[in-house]
């Protein structure tokens, strides 16, 4: 998962999830490649944002784009219980093929290890609601966040990731 302790030399890359079809998904075998990391709910009124972030992931994921949906249940119940269920709601509703995180927690004393991280890099990059995104470099540093309410596929999100794609 991570070192034990939170430290100021940590990267993104020293944390791993489960893959919502189980096994490890380490964000270090992403070395090199930008993630655009989200935390993600399917009863929300921001989940037609999936439709453009299946958009991203399809667009530039030959350039070395990952996406990454994290799911969380944490803001307002919104999100199925199993991953099962997680997993067929975005494969039948938004053809999602990118990699999704086993449902976990994205604040409190709960919060995956990854996110208590995030807190010690900036108060304004901790989720306040679904689809917050991070966008993480190929270092492993998060150079950029996306408040929910900031469309992946806006000018803002693409230029973001244009700067970072490996050239």
């Amino acid at each position: 998962m991570a070192r034990a302790a939170l430290s100021a030399d940590m990267t993104a890359h020293d944390f791993s999830f489960e893959n919502i079809e189980g096994g490890p998904l380490n964000l270090a075998d992403y070395a090199g490649q930008p993630v655009l990391l989200v935390n993600t709910a399917s009863m929300c009124g921001f989940t037609p944002q999936y439709e453009a972030l299946q958009a991203l992931w399809s667009r530039y994921r030959d350039r070395g784009l990952v996406v990454l949906g994290v799911p969380s249940d944490d803001f307002g119940g919104q999100e199925y219980d199993s991953s099962a269920e997680i997993k067929q709601f975005c494969e039948i509703n938004y053809g999602i093929d990118f990699p999704m995180t086993e449902k976990v927690s994205v604040k409190g004393d709960g919060a995956h290890p990854y996110y208590r991280w995030v807190g010690t890099q900036g108060r304004l990059m901790v989720p306040r609601w679904n689809f917050h995104k991070h966008l993480i470099d190929g270092e492993g540093r998060i150079v950029d966040w996306f408040a929910s309410t900031t469309a992946p596929d806006s000018r803002k999100v693409v230029d973001a990731i244009e700067r970072v794609l490996p050239r």
